[in-house]
């Protein structure tokens, strides 16, 4: 299969794979919609240029399938990384104190910390926070990527330092 072939193959297929990506990706996640479809055509470019597309069921229904696969890999990954961010920051705010209504006082505190941050860094971490791409949260905030992931290192540390202050009192 040629470019040309592929590009045919997009133009025909790519409402069907909008629409699958858009029914099974988390909404919190709809930042990462550009990287799923990415990876979907991507995947599927390489069985067709294998020969594994048997050809059981239409392109677009195979299409379908691997834009669903995908959007699920990206719910996982991008919770994983939550539950990731989230363990990180309770283990710096120390013991976890539940309130009456259920909800963490970490968690209001740690909402409080990312408050007090100076904006440039907490521009940055809430979008982290929501698992959008680096190179999203760059284009939205017109930076470089690098200066993305620079604030979001720097934001990380201060909020560490705002979260210890204030369960154990100014160092």
């Amino acid at each position: 299969m040629d470019e040309r072939e592929f590009a045919a193959v997009i133009g025909e297929t790519k409402g069907v794979v909008l629409s699958a990506i858009e029914r099974h990706l988390a909404p919190r996640f709809s930042a990462a919609i550009d990287d799923v479809v990415q990876e979907a055509y991507l995947r599927a470019y390489r069985s067709l240029t294998a020969g594994r597309f048997r050809g059981d069921s239409a392109v677009g229904t195979w299409l379908y399938a691997i834009a669903r696969n995908e959007a699920l890999r990206m719910n996982e990954r991008l919770a994983r990384e939550e539950r990731k961010l989230l363990r990180s920051m309770e283990r710096d705010a120390g013991d976890d104190v539940m309130r009456d209504d259920g909800v963490s006082a970490e968690i209001d505190a740690l909402y409080d910390a990312i408050a007090r941050l100076p904006e440039k860094y907490r521009a940055v971490l809430e979008r982290v926070a929501r698992g959008w791409p680096v190179r999203d949260i760059a284009r939205e905030l017109g930076i470089e990527t690098g200066t993305v992931k620079s604030r979001a290192s720097r934001g990380r540390e201060m909020l560490h330092r705002l979260m210890r202050e204030d369960a154990y009192g100014r160092e």
